[in-house]
């Protein structure tokens, strides 16, 4: 058998065997994506999540330093307001005239309306920082909350990953080598036929009269012409390779990994997957 792509000596029937074990392989890995499920998705979507809170906590801690750098500036404003208050009390001791007392009372009196506003603001700054506070710490809690939730889904990946993870070294170095088999035209199609599907198939055979991937029926013809070998023929309805019950058995003879090694079960050369 020829091994390099667009090699002229392949036979057909050749050319439908590597590409209905490209096929299964490409299969075996999908089923080790279903195993892990929604999990590499669910971890990124909360990783996302946490990163979104740590950014509001940020927003809140620079909210609270800014409350509290206020609060502080009026208690400063009360100290000089009270400092000069007490100046300009010893002041009205030494007066000589109505007008200084006057003027010196002013000034009090100016001074003991900036305290009580300063105090006003502190009281109204002080509310809104300990609702602050309470935000920034419920954020908190959430944070450590989604952090366990986190670490028990990332332990979770990484026990299927190690798992699975020599299975899948070993089938994407086939899947590689498989592909280098495969002309051009053919491994395009291939892949072109694996990504339009939900399920993956690109290669099927004929089960029960009916195409093995969209589940039409096979024209009679169609299926001597398949059952020949003798040339590559799609699915008149979803375009899928067809291949004979023959050299799919020869595949079936083969050795192939396991992938599920809880339920080991031999993998038929009729996947029954929904188109």
């Amino acid at each position: 058998m020829a091994t390099a792509k667009n090699a002229t000596t392949e036979t057909t029937a050749e050319k439908l065997i590597t590409l209905y074990t490209l096929q299964y392989t490409a299969t075996q890995l999908d089923e080790i994506n279903k195993m892990q499920g929604e999990l590499p998705m669910e971890v990124k979507d909360m990783e996302d999540e946490i990163a979104g809170l740590s950014k509001r906590k940020e927003r809140f801690q620079t909210q609270i330093e800014n409350l509290e750098a206020d609060i502080n500036k009026h208690k400063e404003n009360i100290a000089v307001s009270n400092a000069a208050i007490e100046k300009y009390k010893v002041q009205l001791d030494n007066v000589k005239n109505n007008r200084e007392f006057e003027a010196l009372s002013k000034e009090i009196e100016y001074q003991s309306l900036e305290a009580q506003l300063s105090e006003k603001k502190i009281r109204g700054l002080e509310e809104k920082l300990e609702k602050v506070k309470e935000m920034a710490e419920g954020i908190d809690e959430t944070i450590e909350a989604k952090k366990e939730q986190l670490d028990k889904k990332r332990v979770e990946l990484e026990a299927i990953i190690q798992k699975n993870e020599k299975k899948v070294g070993t089938l994407e170095r086939k899947l590689v080598r498989l592909s280098k088999k495969v002309e051009d035209r053919l491994l395009k199609g291939f892949n072109a036929l694996r990504q339009r599907y939900a399920n993956g198939l690109a290669v099927v055979t004929i089960e029960r009269k009916a195409c093995g991937g969209c589940y039409n029926t096979v024209p009679p013809q169609i299926k001597i012409e398949v059952a020949q070998n003798k040339e590559i023929i799609a699915c008149e309805n979803c375009g899928r390779v067809l291949i004979s019950d023959e050299l799919a058995t020869e595949v079936d003879k083969k050795d192939r990994t396991v992938v599920v090694e809880e339920k080991p079960k031999r993998r038929t050369r009729r996947t029954k997957t929904k188109a």
